[in-house]
């Protein structure tokens, strides 16, 4: 196949390499040329995405605004940027980078705009409150006009997919694609030995939506009865109007909960837990979750869209409804009670992990999609 140049954009700079690292690095193999694109690219993103092959480019983008000024600000450097660099393609993930991408990819001529969706997000996700209902709006009108610019759209789970087209934002005359998630290296995220004691872990940004408080209530219950069993939290503050304080982090370690922080390796923390949880309300593919079944680790998640994909209920681990703290404690306890099953189930999840979540699996259907 001829080498190309592809563009691929993010709105946050390191997920260029934890998420889009090992893409990157298929794409740079197959021969062709890779710009990474997002905001406030730090040395470690610019020296990691070089190490991969590629080379960066820094554009502005406010994550958390749809604000029209702030788009129409944003596609007009992004085209500054396209005529500079003139790519083939032009892949953009998370909702301002597939929105911008498209209207900006379109008006330059960009011969190829794949538009990927890594999860339907805060809009999305439930909730009648005004600012959320405003985003849902305004989300809904974005992503119409940007999908009417893609050449491909691509959908991490069936169940976004089902929800876009019941919205009317895609129809079926439009490219629609699916993939499993972003993948998991399995090498990178090896088997790992079970721990001796039982215990729990989550990781993720620190967002009402994620499930944290339910997690925390789970635990404290948890700790009444087993109050040896080790329950960590690792994760960071979001700039999002759904994100948890520093106040009601605290009372989570006061309730018992181990705060790990922000991670910026999470293998030790996966390898030093039997039991993995996260209890989201809504994912595309939640990659932690991916992560830990590649280590082998038991699941426990939600009954939820994106979530219920990575688990078959009572071989890798138990689906919980969302938002609901008892069933989760529920979960959480058949673990300390029987600490053999984490172990059992935990085999599963790599079993699983290999057959549907290889990363080279899924970068290989991502390059065909993208024309690569």
């Amino acid at each position: 196949m001829t080498a190309k140049k592809l563009m691929i954009f993010g709105s946050y700079a390191p997920s260029l390499v934890t998420f889009r690292g090992d893409f990157i690095a298929a794409a740079v193999a197959s021969g062709h040329e890779v710009l990474a694109v997002a905001p406030n690219i730090d040395g470690w993103t610019s020296d990691e995405i070089r190490r991969l092959g590629a080379s960066t480019a820094e554009l502005r983008v406010e994550n958390q605004s749809l604000n029209p000024l702030g788009i129409i600000t944003a596609v007009r450097d992004l085209r500054r940027l396209i005529r500079e660099h003139r790519p083939d393609v032009l892949l953009s993930y998370t909702i301002k980078p597939v929105v911008t991408g498209a209207l900006a990819g379109s008006l330059e001529g960009v011969p190829r705009i794949v538009s990927v969706i890594t999860g339907a997000g805060y809009a999305f996700t439930g909730g009648r409150e005004l600012k959320r209902c405003i985003s849902r709006l305004a989300a809904n009108a974005l992503y119409r006009m940007a999908f009417g610019r893609s050449d491909a759209i691509v959908f991490q789970n069936g169940d976004d997919e089902a929800l876009f087209r019941r919205l009317g934002i895609v129809n079926s005359r439009q490219n629609v694609r699916r993939i499993n998630g972003s993948g998991v290296n399995l090498s990178r995220f090896a088997i790992a030995p079970q721990p001796e004691a039982i215990g729990f872990l989550m990781i993720a940004r620190l967002l009402k939506d994620k499930g944290v408080r339910e997690y925390a209530a789970a635990a404290r219950q948890l700790k009444k009865v087993h109050p040896e069993v080790a329950v960590r939290l690792a994760g960071y503050i979001d700039p999002s109007p759904d994100s948890i304080t520093p106040v009601q982090v605290q009372e989570m370690i006061d309730g018992g909960i181990e705060f790990l922080g922000r991670l910026e390796d999470v293998r030790p923390a996966i390898a030093n837990c039997s039991v993995y949880v996260l209890p989201s309300y809504r994912e595309g593919t939640p990659r932690s979750v991916l992560e830990a079944m590649a280590m082998g680790r038991a699941i426990v998640t939600t009954d939820a869209p994106g979530c219920r994909e990575t688990v078959v209920d009572g071989r890798n681990g138990f689906l919980v409804p969302a938002r609901d703290w008892r069933r989760l404690h529920e979960a959480m306890s058949r673990f300390a009670e029987d600490p053999a099953l984490a172990a059992e189930m935990g085999a599963e999840s790599r079993k699983i992990a290999v057959d549907k979540y290889d990363v080279n699996r899924v970068n290989a259907d991502l390059l065909e999609i993208a024309g690569l």
